[in-house]
């Protein structure tokens, strides 16, 4: 096989440019072998030195059924390589993988991709090919035996990949046009309404802890009475709660009513929002 056959050869096995398949096989001597270690180690330390760089763009993928639905984020820097076929493909890819891994990031970075290569090294390799730092942000897999999940996609980039994407899953033994609806109505709301827990006494300690300082400071100069404030403060926090819990949040297709009403309103006995998932590109 001459160098010319080598270096396409290695191009087509690495995606690497032209130049340093070039330069691996003149370095190696010739040897495929070699060339290809040559050439990971360089990707990886090309993708070390491009990690300390912010990465807010990219994309939310969306693989699986109504059974059991993943969620997968992937990051980069800029729109311009969101939008790039080789990025694209990748997440394409490794959405599916993500599925069949339950959402286990451990797991899934040792998978092997199409290419019999593990999704950390494609993943190097992909950042020294491309030049900007990648990541693998937030996932989530949602399966129950006795829900149907629904999925709602919000600025596509391109089949499953967009900027937001949401799960919900209900449970039900009810499979009517009117689920159907309400599940796809919910998915939406959720989109816009970006509630962070399901009711209020599921939200986040953190959070309310964080919320609870923010609304002290602010009544900290007010000059009223201890008592008064105490009152303004439980006040504040409530309002917190009930706008930030999925249940007490004001629908969106109807905001006079709350999403409990809608449920309710629905009078399907055993109808009930187990769980969603929300993922927006740089949040």
């Amino acid at each position: 096989m001459s160098d010319v056959e080598k270096v396409k050869k290695l191009r087509k096995a690495t995606g690497a440019g032209f130049k340093d398949c070039n330069l691996a096989i003149i370095e190696s001597n010739g040897d495929l072998d070699k060339a290809l270690e040559i050439l990971r180690v360089k990707g990886i330390s090309k993708a070390s030195k491009k990690m300390t760089r912010e990465a807010k763009e990219g994309v939310v993928a969306i693989s699986g059924d109504e059974k059991k639905t993943s969620i997968i984020e992937v990051n980069c820097e800029t729109d311009f390589v969101a939008k790039n076929n080789d990025f694209i493909n990748f997440v394409k890819e490794l959405s599916e993988l993500n599925n069949q891994n339950n959402s286990n990031l451990e797991k899934l970075k040792k998978t092997q991709m199409k290419n019999g290569i593990s999704v950390d090294d494609n993943l190097v390799a992909l950042i020294a090919k491309i030049g900007e730092k990648i990541t693998i942000g937030k996932t989530k897999t949602i399966s129950y035996s006795s829900s149907i999940n629904y999925q709602y996609l919000h600025t596509i980039v391109k089949d499953n990949l967009a900027k937001l994407a949401v799960v919900v899953s209900l449970e039900t033994s009810d499979n009517s046009e009117i689920v159907k609806t309400f599940g796809k109505q919910l998915s939406m709301h959720i989109a816009a309404s970006n509630p962070l827990a399901l009711d209020s006494s599921s939200i986040d300690k953190e959070i309310l802890d964080k919320e609870q300082e923010l609304v002290t400071e602010e009544l900290k100069n007010s000059g009223k009475p201890e008592d008064i404030v105490k009152k303004i403060s439980l006040g504040k926090m409530n309002k917190f709660k009930e706008e930030n819990a999925l249940l007490t949040q004001a629908w969106v297709m109807e905001p006079k009513k709350k999403v409990q009403d809608v449920l309710k309103e629905l009078a399907i006995n055993d109808l009930k929002i187990k769980e969603f998932s929300r993922i927006k590109i740089g949040e």
